[in-house]
């Protein structure tokens, strides 16, 4: 349960960084919507990486590069399944707010997600 709750803690404080770097380099920038966009999901995922090896899941026995390189995997793949449940849940049921499309894809995600990372990024 432990585990579960800081990686709650990751996601929810990940999307602050991410949300936030973006209106900054949007802000203080000439940075457009799009590129701005990929450095704050870059930022947003070296800080979740952080949060998740420090107190979610500790540190694997890989080196610091293959860890890094897996947690970007997952978390790149765990993107496409959430785009990919968002858009079965308006194709299979249009008239679904897309808000609640989003919330379902974002449920399957992080179920992905968790044990993408507990497993293939730090399982011992």
């Amino acid at each position: 349960m432990k585990k579960l709750l800081w990686f709650a803690f990751a996601g929810g404080t990940g999307f602050l960084v991410d949300a936030g770097t973006l209106s900054l380099l949007l802000w203080l920038t000439p940075a457009g919507p799009y590129v701005a966009r990929v450095l704050s999901i870059a930022t947003a995922m070296a800080y979740t990486w952080t949060i998740n090896r420090t107190f979610t899941f500790g540190r694997s026995n890989r080196n610091l590069a293959s860890e890094g390189a897996r947690y970007g995997l997952v978390g790149l793949l765990g993107a496409l399944v959430n785009y990919g449940s968002y858009s079965l849940c308006l194709l299979l049921w249009p008239p679904m707010p897309p808000v609640v499309a989003a919330a379902l894809g974002s449920g399957v995600a992080m179920v992905f997600s968790y044990f993408g990372y507990s497993r293939f990024v730090f399982g011992k």
